[in-house]
């Protein structure tokens, strides 16, 4: 399941951000949410998220000032950039401690993208495209509209791999490209003010987006580009969307931002009109408040007629950077949100009825320390508290020596963590399925649901 970046997927760019007790760079959950990357000036760590009491950690590396950090699926492929070496990425099998290939960029690297087929480089002004087997670049796309926070979107089902970034630097397009066929699809026009946040559902059949103003929330067919729905997360005041997710079964979609409230909204079409109302005072005020839209301003007749939250989340605490998704964690629907200071929430989602999240437990990514011993007012009220498991270090992973940089850009990755110039990924690891591991019993094969 693909997570947005609207300010995006907790990544603070090349210059790096601090959080309080640490200093915390990026988070971002992988693309089925079973995994949650975060980087920090001192490291990255990988977490396996399969269970809601205890946070296991997979792989612990000290590679200093990360800024980004993206898991392939539950595989051994890591892709990392730090603000050492910004125009750099650098790609690991974490699993045998080697590097399968570094590769270089004009400007600083942004964001990247990736799925079983393609990997994205999203710089300020051109997407490098690249198959993921063998990392031959395919097309550059040059010339992009000014793409300051790296905003973009890869769909997750490699069938079709649609890319979506901002059209315009003035108004709220959207193109869609086709990353496997290298073609673009369609020109959305979204929203009147900029795009800030966009996410696609796990069949890759529909696009989400908001604007700089954060207060409509629109979702897309693909690849047609026609609007579904539209959602109104409030109309007091702009926000900055920090993150979009859809759920496992592309049913629901979540949406934080830098207030204190992260919502959930349901997609479901509305009944037809002349379907059974009940005789209840909101029923009757629906009825008044649409005989009267037709005498009133575009404007105000379309937030009458938009759709509110189906659940929400009140943190303790706003404008912290964030990252939020929809994951099925132990047989139960879950919204996971993972903050710039190091905490992972885990909220139980009532799928029939919404309303307020429960908090189930929280997790410290990066345990205590003195500057934690006076807890922040982010923890205040609440016992349900967990520490993250010891991670092994980047050592007692290493099942080979670590090899010296690679700077072919041709080198493949295979789970075997060979290094070979030119390498090739059996097709069958990748367009077919599950990706083939050595390391099954820590790393179970990944299964796509089918919305």
């Amino acid at each position: 399941m693909e997570v947005a970046e609207g300010a995006a997927e907790g990544a603070a760019g090349p210059r790096g951000a601090d959080g309080p007790g640490l200093s915390f760079g990026c988070a971002s959950f992988n693309q089925d949410s079973t995994s949650l990357a975060v980087g920090t000036k001192t490291g990255y760590k990988l977490f396996s998220l399969t269970m809601v009491e205890k946070l296991d950690c997979v792989h612990e590396s000290e590679s200093p000032d990360v800024y980004i950090v993206e898991r392939l699926f539950s595989s051994s492929l890591v892709v990392v950039v730090s603000t050492a070496a910004p125009q750099r990425m650098n790609i690991y099998h974490f699993k045998k401690g080697t590097e399968i290939c570094n590769y270089s960029y004009p400007n600083d690297i942004l964001a990247v993208k990736l799925n079983r087929q393609r990997l994205v480089v999203c710089l300020e002004e051109s997407i490098y495209i690249h198959n993921i087997k063998d990392m031959k670049l395919l097309k550059t796309l040059l010339n992009t509209p000014s793409n300051p926070s790296g905003l973009c979107a890869l769909s997750i089902n490699h069938s079709n791999s649609y890319l979506a970034y901002p059209g315009s630097v003035t108004i709220g397009e959207i193109v869609v490209y086709d990353a496997n066929n290298l073609n673009t699809v369609t020109m959305i026009p979204a929203h009147d003010s900029p795009v800030a946040a966009l996410t696609f559902n796990a069949s890759a059949t529909k696009l989400a987006s908001a604007s700089e103003r954060g207060t409509v929330i629109r979702v897309f067919s693909i690849p047609e580009g026609t609007r579904l729905f539209e959602f109104r997360r409030g109309m007091k005041r702009y926000v900055s969307i920090r993150s979009l997710s859809f759920s496992p079964d592309g049913q629901f979609l979540c949406a934080s931002s830098n207030t204190e409230t992260v919502h959930i909204f349901k997609l479901e079409q509305q009944a037809p009109s002349g379907a059974e109302e009940a005789a209840t005072w909101t029923a009757y005020v629906g009825k008044v408040f649409s005989a009267a839209s037709s005498y009133l301003p575009a404007q105000v007749s379309g937030m009458m007629s938009q759709d509110r939250a189906f659940a929400t989340v009140h943190l303790l605490s706003s404008d912290q950077r964030n990252v939020c998704t929809l994951a099925m964690i132990q047989k139960l629907p879950r919204l996971l949100v993972a903050t710039v200071s190091g905490q992972l929430f885990i909220y139980d989602v009532d799928p029939l009825d919404g309303g307020e999240c429960v908090l189930v437990h929280k997790h410290r990514l990066f345990g205590v320390d003195d500057d934690d011993q006076d807890e922040g007012p982010e923890w205040e009220g609440s016992e349900i508290t967990g520490q993250a498991q010891t991670c092994p270090s980047y050592a007692a992973t290493a099942a080979l020596p670590a090899s010296g940089p690679v700077t072919a850009t041709l080198t493949g990755y295979s789970e075997d963590g060979g290094a070979k110039k030119g390498e090739v990924i059996p097709e069958h690891e990748f367009a077919a399925g599950p990706v083939c591991l050595d390391d099954e019993n820590e790393f179970p094969p990944v299964s796509i649901q089918k919305c």
